[in-house]
């Protein structure tokens, strides 16, 4: 199974909320943008299910993370096989992992997935003053919470059903973009050498 020990650092705590704070804007932003300066549902319907498939596939990975084995890992990183590195650090760091997907990344988004829906209702209204505000809303509300319920259920059976499986290939994913940008999350920084070079 996944790695027990906690390897969060009151460091990473404010690192999160920081983070948490700037996603919550930029999620929020652009749901103002496609429904209020855009006026269009078409648009706001699109970043809607968009929130809810990050949502989602948050909870995929914050679950699997916790339940993978790094055993099958530490074989395929010995056999130099492209992600099986990145998957091995992930589940070394399945605390924090979790705590960024099943918290960070999924709060995030069902807030701002309940606030685009209401505002997506309020254009709805603004087009059809006949329609009752008040239950478009619940219904609207009801429907996204419904949607989002439903697609954690199936991603927690995804996710516990085939973990390693999961895990691998967001550690290909990973691979990919380290390979690409050069950037790795796990990479540490090189402590710096005395004059002595001790």
């Amino acid at each position: 199974m996944g790695n027990n020990k906690s390897t969060v650092s009151g460091r990473y705590i404010v690192l999160v909320g920081i983070a948490s704070l700037f996603l919550a804007i930029v999620f929020t932003f652009f749901s103002e943008y496609f429904t209020s300066k855009l006026n269009s549902i078409i648009l706001a319907l699109v970043f809607l299910v968009f929130v809810i498939l990050i949502n989602i596939a948050a909870d995929v990975v914050g679950t699997a993370v916790t339940a993978a084995s790094h055993i099958p890992f530490n074989a395929k990183s010995a056999k130099r096989v492209k992600g099986a590195p990145q998957g091995l650090q992930l589940i070394k760091n399945a605390d924090k992992v979790a705590n960024l997907t099943n918290d960070m990344l999924s709060d995030i988004t069902t807030t701002v997935g309940g606030a685009l829906g209401i505002s997506i209702a309020m254009q709805i209204i603004s087009l059809n003053p006949a329609i009752s505000q008040f239950w478009l809303n619940i219904l609207v509300t009801a429907f996204i919470a419904a949607v989002i319920v439903s697609g954690k259920a199936f991603s927690k059976k995804i996710a516990l059903s085939h973990p390693n499986d999961v895990i691998f290939f967001v550690g290909r994913v990973l691979a990919r973009v380290e390979e690409t940008t050069g950037y790795s999350p796990f990479r540490k920084k090189r402590a710096p050498r005395n004059k002595r070079g001790e």
